[in-house]
């Protein structure tokens, strides 16, 4: 294990820049990881961090304690507290951060259970979406290059590991997958006159959800079938997540016989 006491050490500076700037991410296609839960669902998949940042209280925790003896000692940084929570994006760490390389897979050629995100911003809605498509089965997920940032911390802890059970393809042109899509993408709209459980959901298909306050572009729009989620209360519209769940599951309840 190595020690870094220093604000100034050069690889607490990069640890800094990687959580807090979205271009640092996209430059050196590295994310950081905070806690067991991501930590442990990222070495599931087989792969080995880049580092491995643990606090000095976290060294006697026993959830990190035994994780750190997954990982080669010589991928282990340890820090003083103070300076972990600098680093920590959450408000009580556990102690524990992994760097990680940024999987950077190609667009798939025919998913089958995709979901298409149209300038989502907020890092909330665009985690739980990742987490959902993840629950529901989904195996590619694409986000318009007016997304929130998908290895964002704040992201990364709403998809709680979602990231690492379907491919993630960022900066994607949505209208042209949609227009080459072999199967069907629907796209919500309250005014419809067809609604989602009309719809057989089995087979080839995907969803498209618009950015919170504009929707979807009209260009994607087009290029989609539009459908309605039922609203029979007096609410205009669903959260973004919400709405995202909505259809997926109900995607699933038939895939299920449901």
């Amino acid at each position: 294990m190595k020690n870094i006491i220093s604000r100034d050490n050069p690889t607490y500076k990069q640890l800094k820049k990687l959580g807090e700037s979205a271009r640092e991410r996209r430059k050196s296609g590295r994310a950081l990881l905070d806690g067991v839960h991501l930590i442990e669902t990222f070495l599931a998949t087989g792969r080995q961090p880049e580092l491995l940042v643990v606090s000095e209280t976290g060294l006697g925790h026993p959830e990190c304690a035994l994780l750190l003896k997954s990982v080669p000692t010589s991928l282990v940084v340890v820090v003083p507290d103070v300076l972990f929570k600098e680093l920590s994006p959450v408000e009580t760490p556990v102690g524990l951060l992994a760097e990680i390389a940024i999987p950077s897979p190609a667009i798939p050629e025919n998913p089958q259970f995709c979901v298409l995100l149209d300038d989502l911003q907020d890092p909330g809605n665009v985690g739980t979406i990742i987490r959902t498509a993840a629950a529901a089965g989904c195996d590619a997920l694409f986000l318009s290059p007016g997304c929130a940032d998908a290895w964002s911390p704040r992201v990364l802890r709403a998809g709680m590991g979602g990231h690492f059970a379907l491919t993630i393809c960022e900066s994607a042109d949505l209208v042209a997958i949609a227009k080459n899509f072999s199967g069907k993408i629907y796209a919500m709209e309250a005014a419809a006159a067809r609604g989602l459980y009309q719809n057989q959901l089995n087979g080839q298909l995907g969803f498209a959800i618009g950015n919170e306050g504009a929707g979807l572009s009209d260009a994607l729009m087009q290029a989609c079938e539009v459908i309605a989620i039922p609203m029979p209360g007096k609410m205009e519209s669903l959260n973004a997540a919400t709405a995202a769940a909505v259809c997926l599951f109900e995607a699933v309840r038939q895939r299920e016989g449901g």
